[in-house]
């Protein structure tokens, strides 16, 4: 069974065009491999670039043009099935491979010259981050109902996995008229452990005391992750 507490939810969003950029690029001028550079995008920013359209591409490519690099990591990676997906988990819907790719030899993907290949993930070469919007949906859901909005109608539910995110998570929720804003965050009972949304498995933790360092109980309600809007957060 769901919670039934409902409170303001808090999301990445991504803006239609006429309001905002979707998703502001940075290329880092850094050689990392693909891991290597996630973990920098993950601490620093957002995640590995996400397209997920023909606006993203051209965005993308302005950011590529103008850090000069011609092989870039974007946060595309093929999955055990053979399939793509990105740092969401979402499976690639847009993709805009090269003539003859993917190869099918490697795991992850770079661009060239504006479309995608896939190269050994080992590799060290220049990459993209991409840094999502946060703000505070002012409508009470419970939580399952806010992933499916945040789903539906944005990105997803925010995945707090870094002391800078967890900055400007507390920026955010400010805002928020409500005690408490829901999180990406969601206990397993199977095997116990708390975990994000974005699939990572809790590293970074910023509990209130006596919350999430115990054995849930699992026999009333799935316990789910939310933010203080004010105290400690």
């Amino acid at each position: 069974m769901d919670q039934t507490l409902f409170f303001t939810l808090l999301l990445i969003a991504l803006c239609s065009v006429s309001e905002c950029v979707q998703r502001q690029y940075h290329f880092i001028n850094e050689r990392k491999n693909w891991t290597e550079a996630q973990r920098y995008c993950r601490d620093n920013y957002t995640d590995l670039a996400t397209v997920d359209n023909m606006n993203d591409m051209n965005e993308l490519n302005k950011s590529v043009n103008a850090g000069g690099a011609q092989f870039v990591w974007i946060g595309l990676q093929k999955t055990g099935r053979d399939e793509w997906q990105w740092p969401s988990g979402e499976a690639a819907l847009y993709l805009n491979w090269g003539d003859k790719q993917p190869e099918g030899r490697d795991d992850c993907a770079m661009m060239f010259n504006g479309t995608f290949e896939d190269l050994p993930c080992s590799d060290a070469r220049h990459f993209i981050c991409n840094n999502n919007k946060l703000i505070v949906i002012r409508e009470n859901r419970t939580w399952s109902e806010a992933l499916r909005y945040c789903r539906q109608n944005h990105v997803d539910l925010v995945s707090v996995h870094s002391e800078e995110i967890q900055r400007r998570v507390m920026n955010v929720v400010k805002r928020a008229s409500t005690a408490a804003v829901w999180l990406g965050l969601r206990h397993s009972c199977t095997v116990g452990i708390w975990f994000w949304v974005n699939g990572e498995t809790v590293c970074y933790q910023n509990w209130a005391p006596g919350n999430g360092t115990s054995e849930e109980d699992c026999e009333d309600a799935v316990r789910s992750g939310a933010v203080q809007s004010g105290g400690d957060q």
